[in-house]
This record gives C-alpha cells, structure tokens and sequence, in this order.
C-alpha cells in the first residue's frame, strides 16, 4: 500500500474508534433499550444531517475497521463505499449535487442514498450505543471502500487476501446499497442478476467508404451487425440464443408466494416508469422477469454515424454492444459460448465476405441468499420493530458483484438490508434519501443488532 494511503486510513480509523471508543462493560439489552435508543436518534438527528460546512477528507480506496471482540458475541461486518457517480448542476440538478441540501423532508446531493447515507446510519447506531453508555451487543467489523462505482478494482482480491484474518471471525455480512421496490414499504434483498457483457465486431477494412462510389458492391459492416443484433431476441423480448433458458432455476411454490405478497402497484409504476406499455400484464409476470429470468439488452453500436443531419457514409468497421442479465443458476462460460455459436451461425448464413468477432467483456455471476438465515429473520423483526410492518422480500435486476464475492470467498450469509426508495434517484440527477428513511434507518439498524444477538444467543 502506498504509505500516504496507510497514513490516511489509520486517521480515519483513528477517528471512527474515537467517535464510537470506549463500551461499556457487557450486559444483557434490558427491557426498553430499543425505545432509549430511539429516543436518543430522534433527539439527535440534526447532529446526524450535519449538513456539510465545505471540509474534505481524502478517503483511501479501502478502509478495513473493527470494533469490538468478544467471545460470545456474534460479528456483523458492514459494507458500504463513498466514491459516487459525477455529477453537475449543469446537468439538471436543482441544487450543487455536492452541498447536502435539505427541502421538504428530503435530503438532496450525490451519493445520500448511494452508498453515503447508509454508511452514516451504520455509524449513527453503533455511536447511540456510546452515547448513552450502553453495550454493543455485536462485534462490529466495517469494509469500506472508495472504488465502488468504478468497478471495485482490486476489491476481490483484498477480500481473499483477508479471508483468513480481517474477515475469519465474521458471522454475518450487511450491503445497504440498493433500494425499496416502493415508496413506503421497506423491504428485504435476497438476490441479484449477474451480467455477461458483449461486443460483436464486424469489419471490412479500417476505413469508411462513400455509398455513392461503393453502395452496391460490398458486404456493408452495418447490414451485417444488424442482421446479428436482431437475431438476439424477438419482439416479446424472448432471447433466441439456443439453450440460453435451459439451466435458469425452476419457479418453486414457495417463491411464487413471494410474489403475491409485494406491494407494487402496476399503474404507477407504470407512470412513475414514463412507459405507456409493459411486455407483461401481472404484476407477478413483470416481477419475474425482472428478477428471475435473464434478459438481452442491446446498448448502442460504436462506428456507425450518429449526427445529426445527413452523410452517406458506409462504415468500415461497426461494433455492437449487448448484455444479458443472468440468473441463478446460470454460468457466464456457458452462456459465452451460446452466444459465441448462435452469432457464428447467423453471421455464415449471410454469406458475408467481413469478418466478424464476439467477445464476453464482463462476467459477474448472479447471486442468491437463502432468506431462512438468523440474520434475514432478524432484519424482518427489526423492520416490523421500526415500520411496523413486515417487508417485502425482493431481488434486484442490477448487478452487485460484492455479493457473489462474500458468499463465494468468505462462505457466510449475505443480507441486502436498503434503506432508500425506489424514488430516490441513484446515478441520476437530484438523488436524495428522505429524512425519515435515513433516521428510522439509523433505528432498523440498531434494532438488527440486538435481534442478532437475540437469535445468535
């Protein structure tokens, strides 16, 4: 590690053990406890905003911090990032994207909802802990890191790395990055789509061509790298690569049931998505094709002439770019090589005198937890505790790599516990988390600490 780095996350180490230092002597959370906690998070959730005075800190790309190790007590560790998407005013936001703005009970700027805002709740519970004295009831382990955004370099091989140290004592592993599926009901992540990535290159020579001097005579790259592009699904948005379904898990019963019991209204998401029609009707259809089943996105073609205005330009050489979002349980190396033999085929079909190349530019498996863990049961107590109500158990059609990457090198249950709505706008102009969302979070967060315990006891 470049010692600037050391020095830097030794400071901020530093200052989260001085902030959260010095527990009291253990003992059993009495009755009552949760609501002092409460009370005190209520009391103090000006001091948690704190909206900005203009001071920076440089954050290292990852921060590794613990708190606490006692025997008996079962370790949480949490992980969040700092690092957030660009942003400007310029680009639509009503207020600096970088100057902590409160309106109306909602908290505005770049990165409050992702990741920086439940990072801060994360500190909010166990610094309530402190401040009145009380207990942790939880060893604490905190991963943080400032990449996240761009692809979290490096990140899985610090996590093998520390897989018998940092993290061998860990018995539970919290994400807080995603959001609620609405407006009002909190719910539960329990798994994500992976992505495999493409590009498909044809070619004919490294130089444009004019259509006036050359239109007629040649296999034009763009009328290839269409014919392919549209061999990749049909107008149900059902994917025609041979075999791609074929190990996508079965639909059990009981996740059937999952379904039903989410609250989403169809109409408004509809209109809250600006779409005038889905490809399903149910809201239980469009949930699984959202989650369960994969999908094939086609995301643009590099090389092609995209100005306004005209020019009668053939393109020598195109590039189109396609995802497919994958499911359990399939395998990005199988997948590759399905679309690797369908696009082959297609492209001799036409008898093409170009040249055309695929490749998988990203693969990141999917990942699922099984929601029967404590530390699930835990979470759904500690949101019927807070929100008095129970969750809605979800998963995310993104892709959050992290996930996969615990589970596979750590082997310990992974939770997705968000806290932000499904309005708040990550990655786009104007993102906020509201003000109820970030204090009640700071209380789930706590309350999750004492069911774990409660459970792991």
């Amino acid at each position: 590690m470049d010692p600037k780095l050391g020095r830097m996350a030794s400071a901020l180490l530093a200052l989260l053990l001085l902030l959260l230092g010095g527990m009291s002597s253990p003992s059993s959370p009495h009755a009552g406890l949760v609501e002092k906690v409460f009370q005190y998070m209520d009391l103090h959730q000006d001091e948690f905003v704190q909206l900005p005075d203009g001071q920076t800190l440089p954050i290292p790309p990852v921060i590794l911090a613990e708190l606490g190790n006692e025997p008996g007590k079962p370790t949480v560790c949490f992980y969040g990032h700092l690092d957030v998407q660009p942003a400007t005013q310029a680009d639509g936001w009503l207020t600096d994207p970088y100057t902590l703005t409160e309106v109306d009970g909602k908290l505005y700027g770049r990165g409050a909802t992702d990741n920086k805002g439940p990072v801060l709740a994360w500190i909010n519970a166990m610094s309530a802990f402190r401040a009145l004295e009380e207990d942790l009831p939880v060893n604490i382990k905190v991963i943080i890191e400032g990449m996240e955004e761009a692809g979290s370099v490096a990140l899985e091989e610090l996590v093998k790395r520390e897989k018998d140290r940092f993290f061998s004592s860990v018995d539970y592993i919290v994400i807080s990055d995603n959001l609620w599926l609405s407006q009002r009901r909190p719910a539960l992540i329990y798994g994500t789509r992976g992505n495999s990535y493409f590009t498909v290159e044809v070619t004919c020579r490294d130089q444009d061509f004019h259509s006036g001097t050359f239109g007629g005579i040649l296999h034009e790259p763009m009328a290839d790298l269409v014919a392919l592009l549209g061999s990749l699904t049909d107008s149900a948005g059902n994917i025609l690569i041979p075999g791609i379904y074929d190990h996508v898990a079965p639909l059990t019963e009981e996740e059937k049931e999952l379904y039903g019991a989410i609250d989403l209204d169809l109409e408004e998401y509809r209109n809250s998505s600006r779409v005038k029609k889905f490809l399903f009707n149910t809201k239980e259809e469009i949930l699984m094709h959202l989650w369960r089943y994969p999908s094939l996105s086609i995301h643009g073609i590099e090389g092609a002439f995209d100005k306004p205005g005209t020019k009668t330009v053939i393109p020598g050489r195109v590039i189109g770019k396609f995802s497919i979002r994958l499911v359990p349980h399939m395998n990005t190396s199988v997948v590759e090589k399905q679309v690797q033999q369908h696009l082959q085929y297609i492209f001799s079909q036409r008898n093409s005198s170009n040249q055309m190349d695929v490749s998988m530019v990203l693969g990141l498996h999917p990942w699922i937890a099984n929601i029967k863990d404590h530390q699930y049961l835990a979470a759904k107590r500690a949101i019927k505790t807070v929100f008095g109500t129970e969750p809605d158990m979800i998963r995310d059609g993104s892709t959050i790599p992290i996930a996969k990457i615990f589970q596979d090198i750590i082997q310990k249950s992974v939770l997705m516990l968000p806290l932000g709505t499904v309005d708040d706008g990550e990655h786009s102009q104007n993102e906020k988390i509201n003000r109820l969302n970030y204090i009640e979070g700071s209380k789930l967060f706590a309350a999750f600490f004492l069911e774990v315990a409660q459970l792991h006891e």
